[in-house]
């Protein structure tokens, strides 16, 4: 028996209560709030490499691959506000027991994991869907991603794509999202979107050109590694203020993500990933010193510049007068992302 599904203001607001939790547990984890402030401020030549950023060009509608800067003032996209007369898609919610996982039972306790599933109005039933998975339920408050997706198949900007907007595990999220290995991968893979075609009816694709991760801080880490572990499932990723850090280290990740600049994007043939990605001037980390792996500008700056040597498709953001997965900066430039991490994509492949 599911539990019952919450009233649309109910689940916003714990929704809500989630997203305004994340910068502190991530704040956490920079080493402010647990022991004070880094051990070792940024040196000279860390802090004359971010300044770097706030040269970039402007960011505008016609930019292609490459770095870029938004800001200091910032404007909610059209496109988060549905027009009249575009096509309604839905929203389907249920939850998942952990107690029921094979992966992720629940640490300490168990818990219950809400899904919420975005199917276009477009949708063909029986047909294989595009679609977005989207970590920390991205998306999911004021039906901001379901009123963008409405706005912009509608205008053919889109394919007709479902949007797998998935909440994290609580206490266990930084075990889920900072882990670098193919583990949580696996997990959505055996067990969330099998989940989701029985309780929607929805096919998905396993086309890796029409799958997308998405999310930010620990889950934009998250979506990378979803990539960078199944290349044969996922080729498209969007991240805001992506948590490339030294965080949960392994034997696959001896410096946990700060290895995707440092080793695995640096080291490895290129991959046929389309990526977006951003970082703040006020992110976190931002006065920890690069050798200690804990800044997160440095870690997004140098993944871009890495990105860039290989000759990836990539659009790098930096955010002026904004901080840690700031929600002006997704306001502004959520739609224009998505436009980009899709494009040349080709259905029915």
């Amino acid at each position: 028996m599911h539990r019952p599904i919450l009233t649309t203001a109910a689940t916003l607001a714990l929704i809500t209560l989630a997203l305004t939790q994340l910068p502190a547990q991530d704040q956490a984890k920079a080493g402010k709030g647990k022991g004070g402030p880094p051990a070792n401020p940024a040196t000279a030549a860390d802090v004359a490499d971010m300044a770097k950023l706030a040269q970039l060009p402007a960011y505008t509608p016609t930019s292609g691959d490459g770095d870029f800067s938004i800001g200091p003032e910032y404007t909610p996209a059209p496109e988060e506000t549905l027009k009249v007369g575009t096509p309604h898609g839905k929203v389907v919610e249920f939850y998942m027991p952990s107690k029921d996982s094979k992966i992720y039972p629940g640490t300490p306790a168990p818990f219950d994991r809400l899904v919420s599933v975005y199917i276009p109005a477009q949708y063909v039933p029986g047909t294989p869907a595009p679609f977005i998975f989207s970590a920390d339920s991205y998306g999911l408050q004021n039906r901001q991603l379901a009123n963008i997706l409405d706005n912009m198949i509608a205008a053919r900007r889109l394919p007709a794509m479902v949007a797998i907007m998935v909440a994290n595990g609580g206490a266990e999220r930084s075990l889920e999202y900072d882990t670098v290995t193919a583990t949580f991968a696996d997990f959505v893979e055996t067990e969330v979107l099998p989940r989701v075609e029985k309780e929607t009816g929805v096919k998905l694709t396993k086309d890796p050109d029409a799958r997308m991760t998405y999310g930010g801080s620990s889950g934009a880490a998250m979506a990378m590694t979803m990539a960078w572990f199944k290349p044969e499932l996922y080729h498209r990723i969007l991240s805001y203020s992506g948590t490339f850090v030294d965080l949960q280290r392994g034997p696959q990740a001896p410096h946990g993500a700060w290895e995707y600049h440092e080793n695995f994007f640096a080291n490895n043939p290129v991959r046929p990933y389309r990526i977006w990605m951003h970082v703040s001037e006020n992110d976190l980390g931002v006065t920890s010193a690069s050798a200690d792996r804990r800044n997160w500008v440095i870690a997004n700056q140098r993944l871009a510049g890495v990105l860039k040597a290989k000759g990836y498709h990539y659009q790098f953001v930096y955010g002026k007068n904004a901080g840690h997965v700031d929600s002006k900066v997704i306001r502004q430039t959520l739609p224009q992302a998505l436009e980009y991490v899709w494009q040349g994509y080709k259905p029915g492949k």
